[in-house]
């Protein structure tokens, strides 16, 4: 069940003007991750701002495009909607082990040689990555997981990574 998480900013109810529509999700952002920062697991949350682009943090970017080349990648729909998505989910994942009743699984896992935190829904559908540095954390991404073999994967990571905690 989603219904905790913030609503969809849909670029319908700015009237399908882009500039209006792109300007409130970079609000949005701001207002979770500039202003204010939530702490994850007892550390605190820096934030990726190099490189800028138009004037916009990297995390920024990583938030609302997909692709695997930086100067390339393209403005996804879904990752702008989803754009209070991210801190909603790391201010209710729970600090230790999930249980059955928690709406945020989380472990943790190496991608791209860098200890990284995945944070899910239950069924794997959306995924929050978080960078490890230590004594404070990065958002990185944050995207819908579309398709099954995908989730399916997410799932067994998840699945392994507290077995090998016992």
């Amino acid at each position: 069940m989603t219904d905790w998480l913030p609503p969809l900013l849909s670029i319908n109810d700015f009237d399908g003007e882009w500039r209006r529509y792109f300007d409130a999700v970079y609000q949005a952002f701001q207002a979770d991750f500039c202003g204010t920062r939530p702490d994850f697991m007892g550390k605190r949350m820096g934030l990726k701002r190099q490189p800028l682009l138009q004037d916009k943090e990297s995390t920024y970017w990583h938030f609302i495009t997909d692709g695997k080349v930086e100067d390339e990648r393209q403005c996804d729909f879904d990752r702008c909607a989803r754009i209070r998505w991210p801190r909603a989910m790391i201010e209710r994942c729970p600090a230790g082990r999930p249980a059955e009743e928690d709406v945020v699984l989380w472990w943790k896992t190496v991608r791209n040689n860098e200890d990284r935190y995945v944070l899910a829904l239950p069924d794997f559908s959306y995924i929050v990555i978080l960078a490890d540095r230590g004594e404070f954390v990065l958002p990185w991404t944050a995207y819908t997981v579309k398709e099954q073999h995908r989730r399916a994967r997410l799932d067994r990571e998840y699945e392994a990574y507290w077995e090998g905690i016992k």
